[in-house]
């Protein structure tokens, strides 16, 4: 009798924040998982979520292409979650999301292995962003090396280990004072990781379309100055919003920027310039999470699931009604 192994996935950047929520969707499905990291000695936290030998972390740098073919080497999918929020030492944007994205994508093709690439919304070759643009140039190197893979763009991303909603609340806890950059205005459309997860798992199935793009937001566009509310009102904070002109928030960025891990860069406030939404393109060509038969977790209720340790008297602080 033959036995049939399951898929093995590498999973570029499975350690990180949505990386371990892709790991759990896809032992879930019964694949086994190759994690490649550059350090695989801090991933031993994915091992609980499969069974036992389903996860194997493997060391890949982006920079050394040999080291991506290695980890790319016998797969069945490959999806590429690597992705900086600021550059930091040998860390840069375009190294990273360009130069790398381009090694994992001639890897595939060399390899003959189908290619799930996640980018973000707002990636724009031309943007002004240093973040958006290399996003932006990172798809269009993907596409003309791998016509066929998925690329998957989500707006920001909320979750227990996220880097918006967490940092705002601490922000709160420790100042009596929040920004509201560039007035506030500036809108968001938050994707749930765990959604987001299930997109990218649902493209090892098959289930989505070769070679197409989808834009992934929540059900709900908020501004800028909304996200702030409802942390605010999550963890039971009253605090005043100062509100910044961009041209002295970037000011502000440029010097924080210096910092090891800064709370705001001058490139996130280029960011903040330009909305962050799901297009009416993708809307109704059914590229989105309601297109796909997925019904968007919401901000409102995922959010205390998390940010109560931020509260006065932490889970024992009652939350106070919408």
């Amino acid at each position: 009798m033959t036995i049939t192994k399951p898929k093995l996935v590498t999973v570029f950047g499975g350690s990180g924040f949505i990386g371990r929520y892709v790991v759990r969707a896809l032992t879930k499905r019964g694949y086994r998982v190759r994690v490649a990291v550059r350090h695989p000695e801090l991933a031993f936290h994915l091992q609980p979520l499969g069974g036992v030998g389903q996860i194997q972390a493997v060391q890949a740098n982006l920079r050394y292409r040999w080291s991506v073919d290695r980890a790319v080497a016998g797969s069945d999918h490959v999806i590429n979650l690597v992705g900086l929020l600021f550059e930091g030492g040998n860390q840069k944007f375009g190294t990273v999301h360009d130069f790398g994205a381009r090694a994992v994508a001639e890897a595939c093709r060399a390899a003959g292995v189908p290619l799930t690439h996640m980018s973000a919304l707002g990636a724009d070759p031309k943007s002004h962003s240093a973040y958006a643009s290399t996003k932006g140039r990172a798809e269009a190197a993907v596409r003309d090396i791998l016509p066929d893979a998925v690329i998957v763009r989500p707006s920001i991303v909320f979750g227990p280990e996220d880097n918006f909603f967490n940092k705002f609340a601490n922000m709160a806890r420790l100042s009596p004072f929040l920004p509201l950059i560039g007035g506030g205005h500036t809108k968001f459309q938050p994707v749930y990781v765990g959604d987001v997860a299930e997109v990218i798992a649902r493209s090892v199935d098959g289930a989505l379309k070769p070679g197409e793009t989808y834009e992934l937001g929540g059900n709900e566009v908020l501004t800028f100055k909304q996200c702030l509310d409802i942390v605010l009102r999550v963890i039971g904070r009253k605090r005043w919003f100062v509100s910044l002109p961009f041209w002295v928030a970037r000011l502000q960025g440029r010097i924080m920027g210096m910092l090891p891990n800064p709370m705001l860069t001058r490139d996130q406030v280029l960011l903040l310039q330009k909305d962050n939404v799901v297009s009416h393109a993708a809307k109704a060509e059914g590229r989105t999470l309601e297109g796909l038969g997925i019904q968007p977790e919401t901000v409102e209720i995922i959010l205390p699931s998390y940010l109560w340790r931020f509260r006065v008297h932490g889970q024992y602080s009652a939350q106070k009604p919408a």
